[in-house]
C-alpha cells in the first residue's frame, strides 16, 4: 500500500481526481483544485482490504481508479456483496456525519485502485464554504439507501431470472461500453462474486447466463466478458 499526495514534486495538482465526484461538479477549477491539495492517494492492491467491518473511520473515500466492493458476511459466513463502485464513486460519507458509529460493511479492491482521502475536518471545511455540497451529500446518501432498499427486496421476492436481468442491467450502466451489436461488458468480478451479489449459487448464475444467451438477449465470451444484445427484453424481467 503506497501513499502520496494528489500535488507532483513541484507542488501543482497532477490529478484532480475530485472532479470526477458528482458532488463536487458543480465547483470552479480553483475550487477543485484547492480540494485537491487536501487529498491523500493510497494505491491498494487488487484482493486487499481498504474496510473492516466494525472499523471506525473519519475519512471519505473516492475511488480514483480501479474497482472495489462492498460487502458483508452473514451469520453462516457468507458473502453478500451491496455494492461495486469504481472511478468517481465514493464510501465513508455517512461517518462523516456521525463519526461515532463503525462501518457495518467491508470493501475490498476487485483490480488495482488507487483511493483518494478527504479527512471529516477538510470535508467540514469544503462544506463550510460550499453549503450545495451538503445537499448533494445527503443525495447521494439517498441514493445509495434506495439501492440497498431495492437489492434487499430483489435478494426477498424475486426470482433468479429477475435478480440475473436486474444485475446485468446495472453492470451495463456501470461497466458497459457500447458496441456495434449492443452493450459490451468486461465482467468486474468472478462468477462466484456475482452469484454472491445477485443471491443464487454460481451454477444458477451460470445456467441463466445460458439460458439468456439461448434467448438471444445476451452473448459469453469465457467468463470475464458479456454481451447484451437486447437491454430492452431484459428490463421486461424486472418491471
Amino acid at each position: 500500500m503506497n501513499e502520496h499526495s494528489c500535488n507532483d514534486d513541484k507542488g501543482q495538482v497532477k490529478v484532480p481526481c475530485p472532479k470526477k465526484v458528482p458532488i463536487f461538479q458543480s465547483l470552479s477549477d480553483e475550487e477543485i483544485v484547492k480540494i485537491s491539495r487536501m487529498t491523500r492517494h493510497i494505491q491498494y492492491n487488487k484482493g486487499q482490504m481498504l474496510l473492516n467491518e466494525g472499523e471506525k473511520s473519519d475519512k471519505l473515500f473516492i475511488v480514483n481508479s480501479g474497482q472495489v466492493k462492498v460487502s458483508k458476511f452473514t451469520m453462516d459466513g457468507k458473502e453478500q456483496i451491496l455494492y461495486l463502485l469504481t472511478s468517481g464513486e465514493f464510501f465513508g460519507e455517512l461517518h462523516l456525519f456521525n463519526p461515532d458509529e463503525t462501518h457495518n460493511f467491508s470493501v475490498y479492491a476487485i483490480e488495482d485502485t488507487e483511493i483518494c482521502l478527504l479527512t471529516k475536518e477538510a470535508i467540514d471545511q469544503i462544506m463550510q464554504n460550499n453549503p450545495g455540497i451538503s445537499m448533494k451529500l445527503l443525495a447521494a446518501l439517498t441514493k445509495r439507501l434506495a439501492h440497498t432498499e431495492n437489492l434487499a427486496q430483489n435478494l426477498a421476492t424475486k426470482d433468479p431470472d429477475v435478480r440475473v436481468a436486474y444485475m446485468i442491467l446495472e453492470f451495463c450502466r456501470k461497466f458497459g461500453s457500447k458496441h456495434q451489436e449492443g452493450i459490451l461488458i468486461k465482467l468486474p468480478i468472478s462468477r462466484e462474486e456475482i452469484a454472491s451479489y445477485v443471491g443464487v449459487t454460481r451454477e444458477t448464475i451460470s445456467r441463466k447466463f445460458s439460458k439468456f444467451e439461448r434467448m438471444g438477449l445476451i452473448s459469453l465470451s469465457g467468463n470475464k466478458q458479456l454481451l447484451v444484445k437486447n437491454q430492452h427484453a431484459l428490463r421486461e424481467y424486472i418491471q
